[in-house]
Parts: structure tokens; sequence; C-alpha cells
């Protein structure tokens, strides 16, 4: 499959999901899992981030409606150092609607965007690659976010490791997977939320419940992990 063929497919997954308001942030399921992931993401950063947060650019792939940069801008990353890249217009318009005005969002497939290598400290992606279905398209775009990483940099990876039976449209990426994809990568990697199907039927019955059922690791699918680029020598 080439690329811009892959790009379509994943068009059209994202067009048929009909989410409704079970990621809204009301939702204690939704709630819960970001506070968790949130924590994580502090300790990664507390320990492995290049420098003041402030002072650090930052791109993230598939940004959607922007959620992910805001949660950055609240931990001090500031809005000029940001850049969203989102495939689909509805969603990029909305990024650029929620986000400063500061902050640029880039509307089109990340492959075809023209951004310097070696220009962001961080290149984060969240559940982008389960949609990508074709392991070459992963593989390039990999590649890609690998080149923008500046030396001492690294790739901020969230995405589930599990494939989801009633979706065919996602398939989980395992940590063999994702090593494979940044096989020059210094990898400090932890499992991570509690999975969304128990989590919710948890959230209707108490919320009090989640954060103690995900102390289990073995009910965590996803993995959070800090790719690290080597510093140069």
């Amino acid at each position: 499959m080439s690329a811009h063929d892959e790009t379509r497919a994943v068009a059209e997954r994202y067009g048929r999901r009909a989410p409704g308001d079970r990621y809204h942030p009301l939702q204690a399921a939704v709630w819960q899992e970001r506070q968790g992931r949130q924590r994580a993401l502090i300790d990664l950063l507390r320990r492995h981030a290049p420098g003041p947060v402030a002072g650090l650019r930052v791109l993230e792939v598939g940004c959607g409606h922007g959620d992910n940069l805001l949660e950055l801008l609240q931990l001090g990353f500031q809005p000029e150092n940001l850049v969203g890249n989102e495939l689909l217009p509805a969603r990029a318009a909305a990024a650029r609607q929620r986000l400063p005005a500061a902050t640029a969002v880039l509307e089109g497939d990340a492959l075809a965007q023209a951004l310097a290598p070696g220009s962001f400290d961080i290149v984060l992606q969240s559940t982008v690659f389960s949609s990508l279905l074709d392991d070459a398209f992963q593989q390039r775009l990999a590649a890609q976010m690998w080149q923008w990483l500046k030396p001492g940099g690294a790739v901020l990876w969230y995405d589930f490791t599990v494939n989801n039976p009633r979706n065919p449209d996602v398939r989980g990426v395992s940590l063999a997977r994702v090593q494979a994809l940044f096989p020059q990568a210094q990898a400090s990697c932890r499992r991570v939320t509690l999975a969304p199907p128990l989590a919710r039927a948890l959230g209707r019955w108490h919320p009090a419940l989640i954060p103690l059922f995900n102390t289990l690791p073995f009910l965590r699918t996803h993995l959070l992990a800090w790719l690290a680029k080597p510093g140069r020598t």
C-alpha cells in the first residue's frame, strides 16, 4: 500500500467512528484515566526532559482536537513552542479554535509537512500508530518522527498494546514493535491505563474502584514510553 492510500484509509477509519460522549472529560473513567496518565507523564518529564519544559519545542503528530497540547500548556510548556499536526480538517479547525494563537496547527499528512530535521525536543504521538494498519507506513512515519528530533530529544509515545476485537480499524502496538520502529532509542517504558471497557463499567458502579483496579499491571492496556535519541558525543 502506498503512503497516499494508507493516509486516505486512516481518514476513512476515523470518519467511521462515532464515540458519542464515551470520551467526554466528565465521564468518570475518562478523568480517572487522564489523571493516571498525567501522573506518569509528569514522572517521565521530571526524570528525562532535556531541560526546563518552558524552553522545549514539541510536535504532536495527530493532535486531534488539541487535548494533549492543552495538557502540556498546563504543565508549563509555552504555546509558541508547541506545534500540532492533524490529518482531518474538522479536527484541525477545532484544535486551532481551542489552542492559543501562538501554537501552530498544521493540517494534512504528517509525512508531507515541511519541518526541519532536528527541530524538536519532543515528538508526541497518542493512539495514532494503533490506527495505522500498514506496517510500511508505520515505519515511514516513525523514521520521519525520529528525523525531526534533536539529538538528546525523545519520542513521547502513548498507545494501546492489545487488539480491540470489536474494532477492526485499530491494532495494538506491542513493546517489541515500538522497539523495532525506533531501534536506536533509549527507552523508558511503563504500562498505564486500566482497560477502558473495565474502567467504564467501574465508573458506572463506583469511580473510586478505577484507581484500585489500575494498581494491577496485567489490567493496564496502554504503553507510555520515552524513546530518547542519543545526544551528540
